[in-house]
């Protein structure tokens, strides 16, 4: 089922919006709602929406920001009372360029562009038997993980894990002893572990802050979290940074 995100910071015209892509596009679901660009970029980063689509003028990040900052497959659709933003927003590479009041045949056009532009669905099962494999108890977080190093599997307590990263078809469990693999995806683990703890820095990254010890900005102002113990360090989208005010 195709996924969107709907980005404004008037809620009327969030709901309006809603309402015309229920009439244009039934099958499409909504599975996040944003009232300010910094919300628009986190939400984001954590559903990696099929579609966004932008209000350009929000507060904290504009839409053209939020757009240029996504690192996923998510396809953008701007929605805006102003016509001067139409080159920036398809530099931007926008599939569409709406201008408010939203009419219903308008729209159509566009739900139109978004079935081409949408890539066929892929099911891994294998994926989804490791996931069940690790499932916990509803409403307890999990507390270990089997994860592959060679030939061996071996089962780690996930309070000794640094990190999980996302790395072509695995995950992989950073410890202090080493790397592991196991097959479930970032999205998946970040509604098994404690959230508490286990804090997304980027769409291929979950970091465990208790072993943090510290951040890093580079020369451009790229913010990077470090590890006791650990030399690598893990690079923070822009969408996360601000949860690291306070480090």
């Amino acid at each position: 089922m195709p996924t969107a995100l709907i980005a404004d910071d008037e809620p009327h015209l969030i709901r309006h919006l809603e309402t015309l892509l229920g009439q244009a596009w039934p099958e499409l679901q909504i599975v996040a709602r944003a009232r300010n660009g910094l919300e628009a970029a986190q939400q984001i980063a954590a559903q990696q929406p099929d579609f966004a689509f932008l209000d350009i003028q929000m507060p904290g990040l504009t839409g053209l920001e939020v757009a240029q900052g996504i690192e996923g497959d998510t396809r953008v659709v701007f929605v805006t009372a102003y016509d001067e933003y139409a080159l920036p927003a398809f530099e931007a590479a926008a599939l569409d360029y709406l201008l408010k009041p939203l009419q219903l045949a308008r729209l159509e056009r566009t739900v139109a562009r978004l079935r081409e532009a949408l890539p066929q669905a892929e099911t891994d099962q294998q994926l989804h038997q490791a996931l069940q494999s690790l499932a916990p108890r509803v409403g307890t977080p999990l507390r270990f993980v089997r994860a592959s190093q060679g030939e061996l599997t071996h089962q780690i307590a996930v309070a000794d894990i640094l990190y999980f990263h996302a790395d072509d078809k695995y995950t992989v469990v950073q410890t202090a002893q080493g790397e592991h693999l196991i097959r479930t995806p970032i999205a998946e683990l970040l509604t098994l572990l404690d959230p508490e703890t286990f804090w997304q820095v980027h769409r291929s990254t979950i970091v465990n802050v208790s072993h943090l010890s510290g951040t890093r900005r580079d020369d451009n102002s790229r913010l990077f979290v470090r590890f006791h113990g650990h030399a690598r360090e893990l690079p923070v989208s822009r969408a996360y940074v601000a949860r690291f005010k306070a480090m």
